[in-house]
């Protein structure tokens, strides 16, 4: 379809793409059509003093009230769990720093054939020594444990029994660790408080100890999407996943806001409260305008942190003390508006409905004063 010039400041580049990849059309129709697709888009522009607000609130919470429970289990791996539905929008709103279940989709520089995918993905896994080890044999009379390696797994993971021993003894004090001849490991205690109580406890220890992967990616599932294999990973570390050189840095993602702040900026942490948002809201199959799910996410980050819409969050910072009483703790933020002799200009939504007063909403609404000559 041809695209006259004369509607692209009225049409938004997008519509107007859509519009071109439409099926070719007379000149007439197409005219029509164009014509048809402009006046809608006038109409479902904002008018100044569109209370946004109130219609955002509305769209994101009648749909929320329709949602599920549910968590969803990848197949074939009982330890790849996803929180989704009303959980998750919680945890996203709530601005909540430790999320149930952090994940990332590692997307690589090059495409590769699944086995070698399933190489790498295998490499990025954190391994710890409880992992490795088939048996922990413990001689209480010689205060030592004798750990036995299990050889297919340093295989697969390109290790070896006298970098495990050097690992061990960084990684807890007061011991030896020395490669035995049959693949195996003695550890023994050294020093002044060496006892069989303590014996136990460095069993357990040992079990911890970080071997080699990427520290919090506990479980890896190479996926086939589209053309490319991609790594979905349960546990995240942005951070240091970024600084491996296969990894496609401009498209790889974790599903922790904060991380993603704390690694990005906040542009990308507002970007991804919002895909986050819109994925739960299409998995339920429910219709929420991006607009609506963009306000909120404006909202959590303006300030350049990211705020929860909680009463420590968004709601803290509001100047009306009636708004922030509405919310939760009213005697609390009451009685210290009293003791600091606060006024309350009675200039938003919440305090006006409190009062049974006209609401003054409106985006942008401007108030003129205008002096009448005599």
């Amino acid at each position: 379809m041809k695209v006259a010039a004369e509607y692209a400041k009225r049409i938004t580049p997008r519509i107007l793409e859509d519009l071109k990849n439409a099926e070719d059309l007379s000149e007439s129709k197409a005219k029509k059509v164009i014509e048809q697709t402009a006046e809608e888009y006038e109409k479902a522009k904002v008018s100044p003093g569109e209370c946004v607000g109130i219609i955002a609130a509305e769209s994101i919470g009648e749909p929320g009230t329709q949602m599920t429970l549910n968590t969803f289990h990848f197949a074939g791996v009982s330890e790849m769990n996803v929180t989704m539905g009303l959980p998750r929008i919680i945890e996203i709103l709530d601005g909540r720093k430790g999320i149930k279940t952090p994940m990332m989709e590692i997307y690589l520089k090059q495409k590769l054939e699944g086995e070698k995918v399933k190489e790498i993905a295998l490499k990025l896994k954190e391994t710890l020594l409880g992992a490795i080890v088939e048996e922990f044999n413990m001689d209480i009379a010689e205060l030592r444990i004798e750990l036995l390696l299990r050889e297919a797994k340093l295989n697969i993971l390109g290790l070896n029994a006298p970098a495990i021993a050097n690992t061990i003894k960084k990684s807890i004090k007061n011991i030896s660790a020395t490669k035995n001849d049959n693949n195996s490991i003695i550890i023994k205690l050294e020093g002044k408080n060496s006892s069989i109580n303590e014996l136990y406890k460095l069993k357990e220890a040992l079990k911890t100890v970080f071997i080699s992967g990427i520290k919090g990616v506990r479980e890896v599932l190479p996926v086939k999407r589209k053309e490319e294999f991609i790594i979905i990973t349960a546990g995240s570390n942005l951070g240091e996943i970024m600084a491996l050189d296969f990894v496609d840095t401009t498209r790889t993602i974790s599903n922790d806001v904060f991380e993603v702040y704390g690694v990005l900026g906040i542009e990308a942490a507002r970007q991804l409260i919002i895909d986050e948002l819109m994925k739960v809201m299409e998995n339920q199959g429910l219709n929420v305008d991006l607009r609506h799910i963009m306000l909120v996410a404006d909202t959590m980050c303006m300030n350049g942190d990211i705020q929860g819409i909680t009463r420590y969050g968004v709601v803290s910072e509001k100047s009306s003390a009636l708004a922030r009483a509405s919310f939760e703790t009213p005697i609390k933020h009451i009685m210290s508006a009293a003791l600091s002799g606060e006024r309350d200009e009675l200039n938003s939504v919440v305090e006006n409905v409190m009062l049974n007063q006209p609401v003054p909403v409106g985006t942008g609404l401007p108030g003129l004063i205008t002096e009448i000559r005599k």
